[in-house]
């Protein structure tokens, strides 16, 4: 099942080879590893290689440790972009800007290919989510629906990868950008604005129509970049309702 290992930074090969592991399938979802001892006999390295490697797979959301019961394949990695990423941005000094960009080659595509792949039951969700934000009474549960609809879009594409990372950019964004959408929505105006350029996205994407979507999806993302330009950005552990 494993390979015994020889080089340096042995660590780091225990890692890989958990992570091909899961690459090929030999490793699933909700799968318990093997014990440490049996880890060390298998790849015969020592138990704090193995320790290291356990929890460094388990930081990035690929394994979790249950109490008592040993380690799994983590069952839910949709939070297993975030932290590379978010580490990554830190060390390379990131701008909020860089985000916004991230989000907006991401999103206005994929409300394209939303609206080639939207099925019945999607329709009928985003419908309701659009009558939902309709009858909104304040902005607390406006900005619930609008992370939901953006979410909802990012599935109906039925590619993990872009909800993962639309997931790991929204994390970003509530841990770099403090309450921008205050910011942003103290123009009552813009409220409406906001609104009904969500349920354009929505509607083009009903209607099938790719080129309508990701217009609209652009130019919403375009009214949030530019609104932002002239707020002053602050790193923040706050969080914030995503649009």
């Amino acid at each position: 099942m494993f390979i015994p290992i020889k080089n340096k930074k042995v660590y780091q090969h225990v890692i890989e080879q958990i992570q091909n592991m899961i690459m090929k399938g030999t490793l699933k979802k909700g799968d318990k590893l093997p014990s440490e001892r049996d880890l060390v006999e298998q790849l015969r390295v020592s138990r704090t290689s193995i320790r290291e490697a356990l929890r460094a797979l388990e930081i990035i959301g690929f394994v979790e440790s249950r109490h008592g019961e040993g380690n799994f394949i983590s069952g839910n990695m949709d939070s297993s972009f975030f932290e590379p990423l978010s580490v990554m941005f830190m060390l390379n000094e990131g701008k909020p800007e860089n985000i916004l960009e991230l989000r907006m080659i991401i999103e206005v595509e994929a409300a394209g290919i939303a609206a080639q792949k939207i099925k019945e039951e999607d329709i009928e969700q985003l419908q309701r989510l659009m009558e939902e934000f309709r009858q909104a009474q304040n902005e607390i549960d406006r900005a619930k629906i609008d992370k939901a609809l953006h979410y909802k879009i990012a599935q109906i594409t039925e590619n993990y990868l872009i909800v993962n990372l639309l997931n790991a950019i929204g994390s970003l964004m509530e841990l770099f950008i403090k309450d921008a959408r205050r910011m942003i929505l103290k123009e009552e105006e813009k409220k409406e604005m906001l609104m009904d350029q969500h349920l354009k996205i929505c509607e083009a994407i009903i209607e099938k129509d790719s080129k309508k979507a990701v217009i609209a999806m652009k130019k919403h993302l375009q009214t949030i970049n530019e609104a932002m330009k002239n707020y002053k950005y602050q790193q923040s552990s706050n969080i914030l309702d995503d649009f």
